[in-house]
């Protein structure tokens, strides 16, 4: 008995995994099995498609900032907006140490309380942005953990252009500016 003999009998390609930078094209697998990249042209519209998650990602951000806009402008009019100015130069009202506890102990969490409840639907649109920014972030994470060059490249330029595209104006707010993060 001949074991050696494959004769007619291919073995199918497996993923490669590797928990090292790499830059294989062949048998990379991109999250799921059934995202096999078995030839060149293939892990190039792999590459198209990471980069593209990568833009929509950026985008979904700046979606959920223009929402949260529109909601404040519709929800805040005739509302006073910004606080005044304190007469420690903050914008906020000086508080002691001690009401700042009492905040965090009945349930306020410190946070300003000054806000409007949101409408159950408003809040359910805006958790689902939310949810959906969550689960592309941790997928673009995933894509990451390949450790492939390529795709690496690909999640990064996604980003870059994405954020080139939809973040052309600065809040002087937030002008700390944000950092692509997980979430």
């Amino acid at each position: 008995m001949d074991h050696g003999n494959h004769e007619g009998h291919e073995m199918p390609a497996r993923c490669a995994m590797h928990m090292l930078w790499n830059t294989q094209i062949i048998n990379t697998c991109v999250v799921f099995p059934s995202w096999h990249i078995h030839t060149h042209t293939q892990f190039v519209f792999s590459l198209a498609a990471v980069l593209l998650l990568g833009v929509l990602y950026e985008y979904l951000r700046f979606f959920q900032q223009s929402v949260n806009r529109r909601i404040a402008t519709k929800l805040g009019k005739g509302k006073r907006v910004a606080s005044p100015v304190s007469d420690s130069g903050r914008s906020t009202p000086d508080r002691g140490a001690a009401s700042e506890v009492v905040g965090l102990l009945n349930g306020r969490g410190g946070r300003n309380t000054d806000g409007v409840v949101l409408p159950a639907h408003l809040r359910l649109l805006r958790a689902a942005l939310y949810g959906a920014s969550v689960f592309l972030s941790f997928f673009l994470m995933l894509v990451f953990m390949t450790y492939n060059a390529y795709l690496i490249f690909a999640v990064v330029a996604g980003a870059v252009i994405g954020h080139y595209i939809f973040d052309r104006y600065v809040e002087f707010d937030n002008a700390g500016g944000r950092s692509m993060a997980c979430h």
